[in-house]
């Protein structure tokens, strides 16, 4: 038997919980829109590192690593924990980040691509905006 019109409705999540879960979603990713903080979460998935060693590692500037962690770490992706004077910074989901990077290279590779060529969003639209 088919479901009818206010049985579906019945079962779906109010608007405003689709939206919230939707606001979320585009704030996690406009977290991760930034090739540098891409680059330190894949470099963090290695192990715990100062920022220190991510600015040797990444060639990097210290302001720039930091401001990028602290967005990072605002987002519930990064964490910190003091050693001596400095701080070790590690993924506080390391599996999740790794999940979603590699399927973000699974979509990426299906769609050949096109996002690249986005006017808004794309690849000339970062070598402009750097």
């Amino acid at each position: 038997m088919m479901p009818t019109t206010d049985d579906a409705a019945a079962t779906a999540p109010p608007a405003s919980l689709e939206r919230a879960g939707l606001d979320a979603a585009a704030c996690l990713f406009h977290g991760l829109s930034d090739r540098n903080r891409l680059i330190i979460l894949r470099h963090l998935a290695l192990g715990e590192h100062r920022v220190v060693d991510l600015m040797a590692h990444l060639g990097l500037a210290q302001s720039t690593v930091s401001k990028h962690l602290a967005c990072l770490k605002d987002c519930g992706l990064v964490d910190s924990r003091p050693q001596g004077r400095a701080s070790l910074f590690s993924l506080t989901h390391p599996e999740a980040v790794l999940d979603l990077l590699a399927t973000a290279e699974q979509l990426l590779a299906l769609t050949g691509d096109a996002v690249t060529l986005c006017p808004n969003f794309g690849t000339d639209t970062l070598l402009t905006d750097a």
